[in-house]
């Protein structure tokens, strides 16, 4: 087994060390809830409730409070008062004065009443942003810091593999690089404000079978390496990523919360972590109650804590074996040491062990314009423009009438993620207002177009198949200009909504009746502006025109056009498709969401978001990924096409651009750089943001490998007419794979190179050599 040296301990750990009972190593390994109660906020919580009284718990110290502002709506300056009282209790009243650590969820924004909501993770990878992301991590790092919050469980790095499994909308992307980039930033921005991050869900979680949430992992070792592992290896190297947290999945039958191959062996061994590795909650009993290869508690925590997991959440339960097991010689004294090292160590780089806590905090504002302003940028920055006749962008100033119709467009449920205050929490306490100012998308279109005459039907709910509210909205159609239909996806988890944790789905079809309702309103004649505001990509094909030459965007000369010609929009209806005039997809775009689609609708905004995951044919064509090599799309030998609506990487705007002059040096070192540059140029008649993306195929190889693979992105503005040099420099690491041999290296050989408006457009090329060979993973 590869291992690393661990650093030596500070003195100060080293002295507690030496003087903590086993019982007080124990606590300082267990975190507690105080607030749980009977609500479905995490797997199987409702009867996991801890029966250890909090006195009991933190009577000789504790390592962990869990979501103390995160479980129901507490004033936050209330909850401080007591966090601080608490903490001082705990230096004063048990014999070695160790604080807690204060851990809370923070994927899209602090999960606590009255905290800012940031767009969802997929979000985060349509904006292709990464220098945005790392802005709303410190943002919210900051109002975490501000309420003595010192652990973050987000980001998740879960490579998205089948877009049926609920927690899609919680990922960044199907791309390993880009979620490694993305996620790496909000590593950054949330750790420079003094919070650890913590990666999850390591490993291997989004390629349950079917796209079950904790179903078994079947993939072989070269996928798991190179794809699902390098954005953890990101997040840890460059990142500097302080913790991590369990897959609660088994992979080839080995449950990864008792795996030390990838808890100890890669994690720590192969890339030199040094942080803390937190159970997923519940995770270590699991091994005994849903894996079954514990027969006790005790057996699963000395499972658990031998092969790396440090520490249990969210509150005691098998970790209060450990002493028990120590003292009677069951499990080796050294490896409950170690995970004490390992928490106290990060307490003192917390500055916990040295924290004053007489002054607490008189005044917060978890939800200042400036993060309204982050918020509101990425959100426009998120949208994908899917298609455009030429209907978009409305024109404010007309006198027109618009009809805004669809189960999301006065929702504000549905601007935010499953992992939301709002959709995680705030549901189970009917009444409570956000805290926070939700503006819809109807309320947002009304503020946008103060000249038009702006009508409201819902048509249908998400979920319900009741079709009573139908000819409602459809005769509002009738008598308008424009229709914009607002449908999608409504989060939450365990079977309450659509999306979102335990929500699992068998078809990708929009849930309930809303192709219905769409296909309706269609029929009227009116022209239908398309708005899709969900956690997961969808069946969409029969509200897109087909694509048509290169793949790149919709019949647009240059790829990325904003309109797509009348000629084939007649085209596809004499054909017998009847597609929106315009489409435009949203992840869950939060709390500025509403007005990002109104800006993006009258183009005070334009569209510069990109697909983050393969737009799919079916659900049967899953699961799918564009890092595909030849036999893993269409073929001349299977009657099935799994080849998506659109592409990985494709996305429209209000201009058009055009790339050319790509250029490589001929030979490459697998040590060296890749240099790459490209032309930009837009050719359309506004100002617009182009996401620039560079491709890479190994022609010839000793295993398969995809037929396109992203090595390099950038976001650049261009004024109409301009143009631009962009540079890549791309490490020839990024295309290395893991050989016949099961060694991760970059292998010599002839390497093709592409930008162009999507994963499928190969717009301009080149080639480069690369030269000798190395191994990356010895």
């Amino acid at each position: 087994m590869l291992q690393k040296t661990p650093r030596p301990l500070s003195p100060r750990v080293e002295a507690l060390l030496e003087r903590m009972t086993l019982e007080e190593k124990q606590a300082q390994l267990m975190g507690f809830w105080v607030d749980q109660g009977d609500e479905v906020v995490a797997p199987m919580s409702g009867g996991k409730k801890s029966s250890t009284r909090y006195e009991e718990a933190v009577a000789d110290g504790i390592g962990h409070l869990t979501r103390v502002y995160g479980t129901r709506p507490v004033d936050p300056l209330e909850r401080a008062r007591w966090l601080w009282a608490e903490q001082r209790r705990l230096q004063q009243e048990t014999r070695l004065g160790i604080p807690a650590l204060v851990h809370e969820e923070c994927l899209t924004g602090l999960a606590a009443w009255q905290a800012a909501t940031f767009p969802t993770p997929l979000a985060w990878g349509a904006s292709f942003d990464a220098d945005l992301v790392e802005e709303m991590g410190r943002a919210i790092g900051s109002s975490m810091r501000a309420l003595g919050i010192h652990q973050g469980l987000a980001p998740v790095l879960d490579v998205i593999r089948d877009p049926r499994w609920g927690r899609v909308d919680e990922c960044i992307a199907e791309d390993p690089l880009v979620v490694g980039v993305i996620g790496t930033a909000y590593v950054r921005g949330l750790q420079s404000e003094g919070v650890h991050a913590t990666l999850k869900h390591f490993v291997g979680y989004s390629a349950s079978q079917a796209g079950r949430n904790h179903a078994p992992v079947h993939l072989g070792r070269r996928e798991i390496e190179d794809v699902l592992l390098p954005p953890f290896e990101m997040a840890i190297r460059e990142g500097g990523a302080r913790s991590v947290m369990n897959s609660y999945t088994d992979i080839d039958g080995v449950p990864v919360a008792a795996d030390p191959y990838y808890l100890d062996e890669v994690l720590r061994g192969r890339w030199g972590f040094e942080g803390v590795v937190v159970s997923d909650y519940f995770a270590v009993d699991f091994l005994r109650t849903m894996h079954r290869i514990a027969a006790d508690r005790g057996e699963a925590a000395a499972l658990a804590i031998s092969a790396g997991i440090d520490v249990e959440l969210p509150s005691p339960d098998a970790y209060t074996t450990l002493a028990g097991q120590v003292r009677a010689g069951a499990l080796d004294a050294r490896v409950l040491d170690r995970a004490v090292a390992r928490v106290l160590s990060q307490k003192e780089k917390l500055g916990l062990l040295d924290a004053d806590f007489s002054r607490e905090p008189t005044a917060v504002d978890l939800d200042p314009p400036a993060h309204r302003a982050i918020a509101r940028r990425l959100a426009e920055e998120s949208v994908v423009l899917l298609s455009n006749d030429g209907i978009l962008p409305l024109d404010p100033s007309a006198r027109q009438r618009i009809a805004v119709i669809g189960p999301n467009a006065d929702s504000a449920e549905a601007l935010m993620g499953c992992y939301s205050f709002v959709n995680h929490v705030l549901v189970h306490h009917p009444g409570t207002e956000p805290g926070i100012a939700l503006p819809t998308v109807l309320q947002s279109i009304r503020e946008e177009f103060p000249h038009a005459d702006i009508v409201h039907s819902p048509g249908c709910a998400v979920e319900s198949a009741d079709r009573s509210a139908l000819p409602a909205a459809v005769a509002e159609a009738e008598a308008a200009d424009v229709a914009v239909v607002v449908v999608g996806d409504r989060a939450g988890l365990f079977g309450r909504g659509t999306v979102g944790e335990g929500n699992d789905v068998e078809s990708l079809d929009l849930p309930g009746i809303q192709r219905d309702l769409v296909e309706a309103v269609i029929a009227t004649g009116t022209p239908v502006v398309l708005v899709v505001m969900t956690g997961r990509p969808y069946v969409l094909d029969w509200a897109l025109p087909a694509l048509r030459g290169d793949g790149a965007g919709g019949g647009a000369v240059t790829g990325l056009g904003a309109v797509n010609s009348r000629a084939h929009a007649a085209a596809d209806r004499a054909a017998g498709a009847v597609p929106a005039a315009a489409a435009l997809q949203t992840f869950f775009p939060g709390e500025e969401g509403g007005p990002a689609v109104a800006a993006l609708l009258s183009g005070r905004a334009t569209p510069s978001g990109r697909l983050p995951v393969s737009l799919p044919r079916s659900a049967g064509a899953q699961p799918f990924s564009y890092l595909r090599p030849v036999l893993g799309g269409r073929t001349d030998v299977t009657s099935a096409d799994p080849t998506p609506v659109r592409p990985f990487g494709y996305g429209l705007s209000y201009t058009t651009f055009s790339h050319e002059e790509l250029t490589a040096a001929d030979v490459v070192g697998v040590g060296a750089d890749l240099r790459v540059t490209v032309r930009v140029r837009n050719t359309g008649s506004r100002t617009g943001t182009d996401v620039v993306q560079l491709y890479a195929h190994d022609e010839v190889a000793s295993v398969t490998r995809p037929l396109a693979q992203l090595i390099g992105f950038q976001r650049v503005t261009l004024d109409a007419g301009t143009s631009q040099v962009v540079r890549f420099e791309v490490p020839a690491a990024r295309l290395s794979f893991t050989g016949v041999d099961g060694v991760r290296r970059v292998e010599p050989g002839r390497i093709r190179l592409w930008v162009g408006g999507s994963c499928d457009h190969e717009e301009t090329t080149a080639m480069a050599e690369i030269v000798d060979g190395a191994a990356l993973n010895r």
